[in-house]
């Protein structure tokens, strides 16, 4: 499930559904719109991350109060609780294989995704018990390889270690493309199905996009186990 910015309770540049509590919003704001997605899903439990750019994986079952501390990556085996990544131009990955009853959730940023949070997101999940063949994956709404603009040196060093990313802006100067280099991550690790949400939040208004406006809220994109 992959949220937008409509129908929340910040005020601008925040407006209006804003998920993440380290922008600088109301806090009173981001809980009440906390409160309306878990029961508008009908979730008990939603898992956060203190996301920070890195590759660390954190196995989570809802028991533990708070954002999990210093990951980007959250995965679960726990019926009910939704493990959650928010975004603002970096790419949001959901992962699931409903046989196992294993899901992710991954924040693949520019260095994230460059120092491998994908692949060690899968082999959390194939330790508890998930099949990189049953895995089915969404790269969500993200930045695109047209608009989002790096400096070349930058751009060569991330298609090194996440080959398929390197791009052309519309404007013809060195890109990233990142969802193009992790769906190759995942290809290559078997993910057996990988879906792509077409949509660039730079040129979306519906969406927040940190490059095209600066301050402003995260979209948050979510998955869980159902109960049985």
């Amino acid at each position: 499930m992959i949220t937008t910015r409509e129908g929340g309770a910040s005020a601008p540049p925040y407006d209006s559904f804003n998920l993440g509590d380290h922008v600088g919003d109301d806090p009173a704001a981001v809980a009440a719109n906390r409160k309306r997605l878990a029961e508008e899903l009908g979730l008990a439990t939603v898992c956060w991350m203190e996301q920070v750019h890195g590759r660390t994986v954190t196995v989570v079952d809802g028991s533990t109060a708070g954002p999990a501390e210093a990951t980007d990556a959250l995965v679960t085996t726990t019926p009910g609780v939704a493990v959650a990544v928010l975004v603002a131009d970096c790419v949001p990955v959901l992962l699931g294989d409903a046989e196992a009853g294993v899901v992710a959730a991954v924040h693949a940023g520019r260095v994230g995704a460059r120092v491998g949070v994908l692949p060690a997101a899968l082999r959390a999940m194939v330790t508890a018990g998930a099949d990189p063949g049953r895995i089915e994956a969404l790269l969500g709404p993200a930045i695109c390889g047209e608009c989002y603009e790096v400096p070349a040196e930058m751009a060569r060093d991330v298609e090194a270690h996440l080959p398929g990313s390197l791009s052309r802006t519309r404007a013809g100067t060195p890109g990233l493309d990142l969802r193009a280099g992790l769906w190759q991550q995942l290809a290559d690790a078997g993910v057996g199905k990988i879906g792509v949400d077409p949509r660039c939040t730079a040129e979306e208004d519906g969406l927040f996009s940190y490059r095209r406006a600066g301050t402003c809220g995260r979209i948050a994109a979510l998955t869980w186990v159902e109960r049985e």
